[in-house]
């Protein structure tokens, strides 16, 4: 084995001991048996329904605080599209408390939108609420849906959940809050019934 193999091969495994050590977020069992097990509850299971609010902060500002990028576009259409048909963007932007992207975090969003409307702005919006922090950390919510971005208030189904949020359906209603060329805060109420 050559020196750069080693160095690799050492980087590996301080990686692996690093991700072995971390402390466990959440205590709900996500195990294939513990899953198995709590679906067989559900017959019994009272359905939840929980209300939450915070703000999106999509950051297309370039350099190492950017939070959302063009991953994709239509060559001959994009740029000759008003609405900025066929644009596609990749993201993993901060959700708080407050409108303030120095409030205090409690997860991000992380999937993808796009331009989907060649004659207005409608996004469509895929992707995960990935809560971090309270009685939510590790548990997520799955968002699909249309986003009419001209309108004051639109509303969008969320599709599935994780962790606390297992077989959650429910509806994420965003009203613009700010929004310029490069950043976007949107205010979000979410209600979701779930076991």
């Amino acid at each position: 084995m050559g020196k750069p193999t080693i160095i690799i091969h050492l980087i590996i495994l301080s990686v692996l001991l690093m991700l072995t050590a971390m402390p466990v977020v959440h205590a709900l069992d996500k195990s294939p048996k513990a899953v198995g097990r709590w679906f067989k509850k559900l017959d019994n299971a009272k359905q939840k329904t929980t209300k939450l609010h915070f703000y999106f902060h999509d950051l297309a500002t370039g350099g190492k605080n950017e939070t959302s990028s063009v991953i994709a576009q239509a060559t001959n259409i994009t740029s000759q599209s008003p609405f900025l048909f066929g644009i596609l963007r990749m993201i993993d932007d901060p959700l708080t408390v407050g409108p303030e992207l120095s409030s205090k975090r409690v997860g991000s969003a992380q999937g993808i939108y796009g331009s989907a409307a060649m004659n207005e702005f409608g996004l469509l919006m895929n992707f995960n609420f990935v809560f971090t922090d309270g009685p939510y950390n590790g548990s997520t919510l799955s968002l699909l849906g249309r986003n009419a971005i001209s309108n004051e208030y639109r509303e969008m189904p969320i599709v599935g959940g994780s962790g606390v949020f297992r077989l959650a359906r429910g509806i994420a209603t965003a009203k613009t809050y700010f929004a310029n060329f490069t950043v976007a805060i949107v205010e979000y109420h979410v209600i979701v019934l779930h076991y």
